[in-house]
């Protein structure tokens, strides 16, 4: 392992007062495709992972032995400033590589963190901890008929250099159309929509639902409302990838919309995921060079998931499109751990510092039990210190594979 750059640890100051110390030496993250790979055991889909204990971790302890962390920093570096915020485990679809066709069994409202609690998590995220952008995701928030009122709480919020967090919505867009400019109102920036085919048919197939026409009313209302930029995400799948991309990118194109394709990973039921079977991304974007796209590589200028390319003018399909651009977000086989700068509350008010998590970190419990800002602090940057390297593992970079978390996506949030 190599030591970290300095300007990879420059913001990674934790502590207050005379207590401050700056985390130096560290070593930084790497990770390689795990294609082909093995797949980590965990528990059943669905099921909570065991909740880490909320006591003092030593090691960040030692950093800050008078004060309380000021950012969520951890052993390599890596300094959160993107926190996902699920509102719900909830979903409308049963999309066939996120959960099985009956669904899931959902948390008990009661579980669920209130408005306030959300809205004090994210107060504690922006205004304590450097936190600068709030994703508020599910399942489906538009399932939460107080989605409103919760982004507007986080609205008011302001960011150490007085600016309002950029707040973006992940969803699949099913009644968004009625919602959009209540939404843009209360104070949401942008949104991000799943879109994994054009086809009503071939949509049908994957979300078990016949609502591609919906879905697209809900971007043209989002379009309308002001919601900007729009980001269309699709997952790339076996077998039909050569079809639905160009289609994909053409239309998005047209449309002003900023295209996503996303590996797909081992995050929905067991069965749907074999990493052989992985669309990575230089197999989306042959597809694309072969329908003819002009595509020059941009990489990932803002430290996003996605690594970008530009898209020259052209036509598809006899239909002009103008220049553009298209992302893919290759977690497998080109995996971004070492920059990872996003955290995770679950809809249950559970800490996932890494997508693939196998232990999680109780926040709600401390704050129903009347824990301060202080001691939540504590907690979750004591749980943030312990990120581990990459895929939710600390294994070496030669070690292939995921850890697998005991929840599914729409159970995590994205």
């Amino acid at each position: 392992m190599t030591p970290a750059p300095l300007d990879a640890v420059d913001s990674a100051v934790v502590g207050s007062g005379d207590s401050r110390a700056r985390l130096t030496d560290l070593p930084m993250p790497t990770v390689p495709s795990v294609l082909p790979g093995s797949v980590g055991s965990a528990g059943a889909a669905g099921s909570p992972a065991p909740v880490r204990p909320a006591e003092p971790i030593p090691q960040l302890a030692a950093l800050v032995p008078d004060g309380v962390p000021e950012r969520l920093t951890d052993r390599y570096g890596r300094t959160v400033r993107d926190l996902r915020l699920s509102i719900t485990d909830r979903c409308n679809l049963r999309c066939t590589y996120c959960m099985p066709a009956q669904g899931l069994e959902w948390l008990p409202t009661p579980e669920l963190l209130t408005t306030a609690e959300l809205t004090r998590l994210g107060r504690l995220a922006v205004e304590r901890l450097g936190v600068e952008r709030i994703r508020l995701t599910g399942g489906e928030p538009l399932l939460r008929r107080d989605l409103e009122e919760v982004i507007a709480s986080l609205a008011v919020l302001r960011t150490a250099d007085g600016g309002k967090p950029d707040i973006a919505l992940t969803t699949n867009g099913l009644g968004l159309e009625k919602r959009a400019a209540g939404l843009r109102q209360a104070g949401l920036n942008r949104v991000n929509i799943s879109v994994d085919s054009l086809d009503p048919r071939d949509y049908a197939a994957i979300t078990r639902r016949d609502r591609l026409g919906d879905v697209l009313a809900g971007i043209a209302g989002a379009q309308e409302a002001g919601l900007s930029p729009i980001k269309v995400n699709a997952v790339a799948l076996p077998g039909t990838v050569e079809a639905r991309a160009p289609r994909l990118l053409a239309e998005c194109l047209r449309r002003g919309w900023q295209l996503r394709f996303i590996e797909h990973m081992p995050l929905g039921p067991r069965e749907t995921w074999r990493s052989r079977d992985v669309v990575g991304a230089e197999q989306v974007l042959a597809a694309l060079r072969e329908a003819g796209f002009a595509l020059t590589e941009a990489g990932r200028p803002d430290r996003r998931p996605a690594a970008l390319w530009r898209v020259a003018a052209g036509t598809h399909a006899g239909r002009a499109y103008p220049a553009g651009s298209v992302g893919v977000i290759a977690s497998v086989t080109a995996p971004f751990c070492s920059d990872c700068d996003r955290t995770r509350i679950t809809a249950d008010g559970r800490l996932m510092t890494c997508l693939f998590s196998t232990t999680e970190t109780d926040l709600r419990g401390p704050m129903r039990a009347g824990a301060d800002d202080d001691e939540l602090i504590r907690i979750w940057a004591g749980a943030t210190w312990l990120k581990p390297r990459a895929h939710g593992s600390d294994a070496p970079p030669a070690a292939d594979g995921f850890a697998r978390p005991q929840r599914t996506m729409s159970a995590i949030g994205g």
